[in-house]
């Protein structure tokens, strides 16, 4: 169960992170041109030294790609973060991908089925 200063804290970095990739002044690598990405979720440590940021890029595609090229620049978001939110330490960022929509997709398959959609009714 998470705290609600680790709730505040994610949510404020989740806030700051999402404006640095609106803004557009990200270092992407140039196969990727600067795709547009969505931070879905950041939970945080308890000590408050952890980040991990989960993310999901529009329409899913290069998913791995674009997780791989965040946290290679983990240092420029980290480095934001501490500009945008008051802290006393910048917890260290780790970007995963958040695969919840397709989980809920799965569910959503499982639930649509005609033999499970007899159950239902």
């Amino acid at each position: 169960m998470r705290t609600q200063r680790q709730l505040r804290v994610g949510e404020e970095i989740r806030h700051a992170l999402a404006g640095v990739l609106m803004r557009g002044d990200v270092p992407w690598p140039r196969e990727l041109k600067s795709p547009t990405v969505t931070v879905t979720e950041v939970k945080v440590s308890p000590d408050l030294s952890n980040a991990t940021v989960y993310v999901m890029p529009l329409g899913g595609k290069m998913l791995a790609e674009i997780v791989r090229a965040m946290n290679d620049s983990a240092g420029f978001y980290r480095f934001s973060v501490g500009k945008a939110v008051k802290l006393r330490v910048v917890p260290k960022i780790r970007f995963v991908a958040d695969e919840t929509f397709e989980t809920a997709h799965r569910i959503e398959e499982i639930l649509l089925a005609p033999d499970v959609a007899k159950d239902l009714r």
